[in-house]
């Protein structure tokens, strides 16, 4: 906390169970991302399969957000919001533990992510209601999340290297019970909630050029990930990448991440995100393509896994801090909640189901095809992010 001595204001933050909550969330993914897909195919799943659940898992952010987001809105329980969701996905999941056939896992994946996606866009809100005035703080909390990710993406992977992936579903109960648990340790922010700005509604604001761009720069971007959140470790193991080094690359890439969070609120008010976000842009293409076609030389899949603090670090803040601007007082949840539905909720299950089709003809395809995507992406934002609400380096809340 020696960073924030000089801002007053910040002791009123709770800092470390906000960040807390962000550590054992993103240890959930660290656990997910890398793993799901492995564990999946020891049950025998073929690609396509394994692109399917994935897409149901990433689809229900199309829909769940936002029944959460308006829920949050009407009641004002905003917490109690994010608690029920986080104690009835553990409970969902426990499911799994009775069957593992496809057709089930499916139903299982389908009732835990409902509920799994009613935590994080809430959450983002309860986060920077306490960081009222210091937004620009936010990935200083956020960064906890991205060492949670680690630190389970490289135990898991020195784990699995020695012992059966088929514990997997214990391990990710037992962090749902952390989430849970901690989401019972963050209080209410004290900040009041604003009214709606006069005279106009929340999808009014849609209909802004800048904002529809914004929307679907972030839907393609999350398009182009599905092939890396998807297949990535199966595709290192087919590379004769051990578990370890698979856990230790994603574990690196969240590293990266964690680098670019802590300086993220110096590059907002330098540069502003609309030029951040076309750097971070042309980097994800790159990145695909490196992945794509050289990622049996070490030193350039190294590389490639640094750039995670572009394809998802920087993209991640940025996109947080335009919700910020595009949607101010009460509809900030419900642009939380839009920004997860179209981009990680739409966007993640096309990239899924597209790279599930595609890796059996050539995973080397499939990302150039994620490059694409990324390239349409930076497209949207270099035509259509334009005005202070985009470029400005400094915008007041």
């Amino acid at each position: 906390m020696q960073g924030f001595a000089s801002v007053p204001a910040f002791a009123a933050v709770p800092y470390w169970r906000l960040s807390g909550f962000y550590f054992f969330y993103f240890a959930l993914l660290g656990v997910i991302v890398p793993y799901w897909s492995l564990y999946l195919q020891s049950l025998q799943f073929t690609p396509r399969q394994i692109g399917i659940v994935s897409a149901i898992l990433m689809a229900s952010r199309v829909i769940a957000p936002n029944i959460w987001g308006w829920l949050s809105e009407r009641s004002g329980r905003r917490l109690t919001v994010i608690r029920a969701g986080a104690l009835c996905a553990c409970l969902s999941f426990t499911l799994l533990f009775w069957r593992t056939d496809f057709i089930w896992v499916c139903v299982v994946v389908a009732a835990f992510s409902f509920f799994w996606n009613a935590i994080l866009a809430q959450f983002e809100v309860v986060t920077l209601s306490h960081l009222s005035g210091l937004s620009h703080y936010y990935s200083r909390i956020r960064l906890w999340g991205s060492i949670g990710f680690i630190v389970l993406a490289v135990l898991l992977g020195v784990l699995y290297q020695w012992y059966s992936i088929s514990t997997l579903p214990v391990v990710i109960v037992l962090i749902l019970t952390a989430i849970w648990l901690s989401s019972l340790a963050v209080p209410e922010s004290r900040q009041r909630q604003h009214e709606p700005e006069h005279g106009q509604k929340f999808w009014d604001k849609i209909n802004h050029f800048p904002v529809a761009c914004f929307l679907l720069a972030a839907f393609f971007l999350q398009v182009s990930h599905g092939s890396y959140y998807t297949f990535y470790s199966i595709y290192l193991e087919q590379l004769s990448y051990s578990r370890t080094a698979i856990g230790l690359l994603w574990g690196l890439a969240v590293v990266a991440e964690v680098a670019v969070f802590w300086f993220m609120h110096h590059l907002i008010q330098l540069l502003g995100p609309r030029t951040i976000m076309l750097a971070t842009l042309a980097l994800t293409m790159l990145r695909w393509l490196l992945i794509g076609y050289f990622a049996d030389y070490a030193g350039v899949i190294l590389f490639a896994q640094l750039l995670h603090a572009f394809s998802f670090g920087t993209a991640h803040a940025v996109s947080i801090e335009l919700v910020r601007r595009f949607f101010r007082g009460r509809h900030q949840g419900q642009g939380q909640a839009l920004l997860s539905a179209v981009s990680f909720g739409a966007g993640g299950a096309c990239g899924a189901l597209i790279s599930g089709f595609v890796w059996e003809v050539s995973p080397s395809a499939t990302f150039a095809i994620s490059a694409v995507a990324a390239g349409c992406a930076l497209a949207l934002v270099w035509v259509g992010l334009r005005g202070d609400a985009c470029e400005k380096p400094d915008v007041l809340e």
